[in-house]
């Protein structure tokens, strides 16, 4: 492994990782792409969609502990919505990310750009104003949190995903959650997520461990940095910006697959 090598890994991982503390996301919807893509293009050799999926299970882990260290003051994490939604995302991600082994390089791709496009389209919709709520009276259907969790975790989970980047949109759309909440809260939910996801792709052997742990490194470092810039912007950018970002994503897959 050459310098160009660590040095191109450990970029992917801080960009995504600075907007992942960020964005509340667990940064796979960015780091997903680049992997597999950006590599090549420097002459480096390429990640199958299964190493791909394996690095950023174990990647994401390491992402929220910062963002949500970052997020542990200020009565941002909502304890109800994490205790509802945590459990069932854990579940979903393991049975994902454990039957991932069974599928092809195109499945999973195609499983990707489903999401993609569903969170894409999600983020496009307005909300009505749930920002002014105040965070002591913000109230959810637990039943459906519920019960979006535990999908979200199957599909996340077969991408090597902890599904923040679908997460977020159903918290902010239906769900009717603060945007600095969703943030703070996706970000918690999505590290008990990861823990499933990255125990079924270690188990099946899809996880290049010296690359994960380039990415690691640099996620503990860009997290936290990212977690700490959220807190400062506004949140209407904060709602665009994730936006560009997955349709932007969404539209770069569905490209390929086509």
């Amino acid at each position: 492994m050459d310098f160009a090598f660590i040095n191109t890994i450990f970029l992917i991982g801080f960009i995504g990782s600075y907007i992942s503390g960020m964005l509340g996301i667990g940064g796979s919807i960015i780091k997903y792409p680049m992997l597999l893509y950006i590599p090549p293009l420097f002459g480096l050799a390429a990640f199958s969609a299964h190493e791909v999926s394996g690095i950023s299970a174990i990647q994401v882990f390491f992402a929220t502990i910062g963002g949500v260290w970052a997020y542990r003051k200020g009565g941002y994490l909502n304890k109800t919505l994490i205790i509802y939604m945590g459990p069932s995302i854990l579940i979903g991600s393991f049975v994902g990310g454990y039957g991932s082994k069974l599928m092809s390089e195109g499945g999973v791709n195609l499983i990707y750009g489903i999401l993609a496009l569903i969170a894409a389209v999600m983020m496009f919709i307005p909300n009505k104003k749930i920002d002014n709520i105040p965070l002591e009276q913000v109230t959810f259907n637990k039943w459906l949190a519920t019960s979006f969790a535990l999908i979200v975790g199957v599909g996340a989970g077969i991408v090597g995903a902890a599904g923040a980047f679908l997460l977020v949109p159903i918290m902010l759309v239906v769900l009717k959650i603060p945007t600095r909440m969703t943030i703070a809260s996706s970000l918690a939910i999505t590290l008990i997520s990861s823990i499933g996801a990255t125990i079924g792709k270690i188990t099946t052997g899809q996880i290049d461990y010296y690359p994960a742990f380039i990415m690691i490194v640099a996620s503990l470092i860009a997290s936290p940095l990212g977690a700490m810039a959220g807190k400062k912007m506004n949140t209407k950018i904060l709602q665009v910006i994730l936006a560009v970002l997955i349709a932007a994503t969404a539209l770069k897959i569905w490209m390929d697959i086509l």
